[in-house]
């Protein structure tokens, strides 16, 4: 013990005598004179390091990932938390009496300039580089990523051009769009405006119900694009009653936040999309704490109706590192959507219920067979369904989708603006390849769609497994020009149709390639 303690001090000393030595920091004065005799290098420096982050000395990790840095001499950065650990380290060790000897502390002061910290110089551990740019990261330009809207809010567009917008990227669902738009176009009105003439306008928010696939995530994505306003997108089976595992009900708010940026002013006016909504209805014959269900959606009527509420920052949960802000929602328009399983069930049954004994009586198999049963929804069929009748009371605007037809598969295969046959021509016309699908393939890859009962999300399965063979083959040949998708190839009875180029089209790309 005695030579380890003995070793030590000859440690400290070399290190105190190397920091109270006046040679490194008259070497580092004349290297700072001698630089701006060299012209700009020192200016291109400062612009090489501006396009790098910075790398936390300690755990490597770059600042987009750790936070603000400490920036020390000798170009070191330190995140925040290896900093605090470093100081709770030197709280908790005191090594050898150091800092209850006033001799030597008076001593370290004189040469330090800030008592009891800056001893040390930390150039002789890192030769006064710091961290070399070729071990850091470049910074992201979030310019380039940023797609221009097609509204502004402060000029909101009429409900009827919100809604000719929406048909290029939505199929059918012409009720649905319909209400979306006025919605959104009478909230936003509200928001600009405030109060006129003393009447306070209330906030109008939306219900959608709907069979899965039907579109209900893509209409409110596609309506966030178009508008310059923050979208949340939340899933309500991971929220919890407070207290308990899982995502706080105000961690909803804190996405909205980090969707604009952290600006509370921009959040305030954003949209939250929370889907699933039908997974937190009220458990049936259940004697234990429904924590997840019921108990959530009394903690989400302050959310609805407006109130202030204290997110964290950065994070989904509260504690005592992260910073809290105040967020109003009275501005934030809430869209809750769910399938709504087994809900044909109780409207059959309500309107089984109305039939009457005799010549006009209805059949009790009558609706068994209607494609449109949901839209008879009522808010009766949703209390038995579980939910609550005063967050029903928060939702006024109750807005139903139908469920997909084949002749919707088939335009949706076709007609948006980013229709996946599109991407499938594009991704071959980069290898100056033709795509086509006949009417009959699109009527099959339909039939099977409906098949799966998943709505439009099916049909990129399929057609991605019967694309895999093709988007494999026609790189190795460079003859192909064009490729057509039968019906035969994907009800498995025959394969695509292909045709090569013509002589001179092939001419010209061997002259291409022996010119390259």
């Amino acid at each position: 013990m005695a030579d380890r303690f003995d070793n030590d001090d000859m440690d400290f000393r070399e290190v105190m005598d190397s920091s109270v030595d006046d040679s490194p920091i008259e070497r580092k004065d004349t290297a700072v004179e001698e630089t701006p005799k060299e012209g700009n290098t020192s200016s291109q420096s400062k612009d090489n390091e501006s396009e790098y982050e910075d790398v936390c000395f300690v755990c490597r990790r770059p600042e987009s990932k750790a936070g603000k840095m400490f920036h020390l001499p000798n170009g070191i950065s330190v995140c925040d938390d290896c900093m605090h650990k470093t100081m709770d380290t030197i709280s908790q060790f005191d090594y050898q009496n150091l800092l209850n000897n006033p001799a030597l502390m008076d001593e370290l002061n004189k040469h330090s300039g800030m008592p009891g910290l800056n001893f040390m110089d930390l150039s002789n551990f890192t030769g006064g580089a710091g961290i070399p740019n070729s071990q850091k990261i470049k910074k992201k330009k979030e310019e380039d990523t940023r797609v221009k809207p097609e509204f502004n809010i402060e000029n909101i567009p009429a409900p009827h051009k919100i809604k000719a917008k929406l048909d290029d990227y939505v199929i059918g669902q012409e009720q649905a769009k319909k209400i979306i738009s006025v919605a959104v176009y009478n909230h936003y009105k509200r928001v600009k405006t405030g109060t006129m003439d003393d009447i306070e306008i209330e906030k109008s928010n939306i219900l959608m119900i709907g069979p899965t696939g039907s579109g209900k995530t893509y209409l409110v994505k596609t309506l966030a694009r178009l508008l310059d306003v923050p979208l949340a997108i939340t899933d309500a089976t991971s929220l919890t009653e407070a207290g308990y595992i899982g995502d706080d009900i105000e961690s909803v708010v804190s996405k909205l936040l980090a969707a604009a940026g952290n600006d509370i002013d921009k959040a305030q006016q954003g949209i939250i999309f929370i889907d699933e909504i039908d997974k937190i209805a009220k458990k049936k014959n259940t004697t234990s704490r429904d924590v997840s269900g019921e108990s959530v959606q009394q903690g989400m009527l302050k959310l609805l109706e407006g109130a202030d509420v204290e997110v964290p920052v950065g994070a989904s949960s509260k504690n005592a590192m992260v910073p809290m802000a105040t967020v109003n929602t009275r501005n934030i328009l809430f869209i809750c959507g769910g399938a709504f399983p087994d809900m044909e069930d109780i409207i059959k049954q309500r309107l089984n219920k109305q039939t009457s004994i005799g010549f006009d009586a209805d059949l009790k198999d009558k609706w068994d067979k209607d494609p449109d049963l949901i839209t008879k929804v009522t808010v009766d069929d949703l209390k038995k369904f579980g939910m609550i009748p005063e967050f029903l009371g928060r939702l006024p605007i109750v807005c139903t989708l139908k469920g997909l037809s084949k002749e919707m598969l088939v335009q949706i295969l076709k007609e948006p603006k980013n229709a996946i046959l599109k991407q499938y021509q594009k991704l071959l016309a980069l290898d100056e390849v033709n795509l086509e699908f006949d009417d009959e393939a699109l009527e099959a890859i339909a039939e099977k769609a409906m098949e799966k009962d998943t709505g439009a999300r099916a049909l990129r399965a399929i057609i991605e497994e019967f694309m895999l063979d093709i988007m494999y083959e026609i790189p190795k040949d460079d003859n192909i020009g064009s490729v057509t998708i039968t019906g035969d190839y994907i009800k498995g009875k025959g394969g695509p149709v292909i045709e090569l180029r013509t002589t001179e089209v092939l001419k010209g790309i061997g002259m291409k390639s022996a010119e390259n």
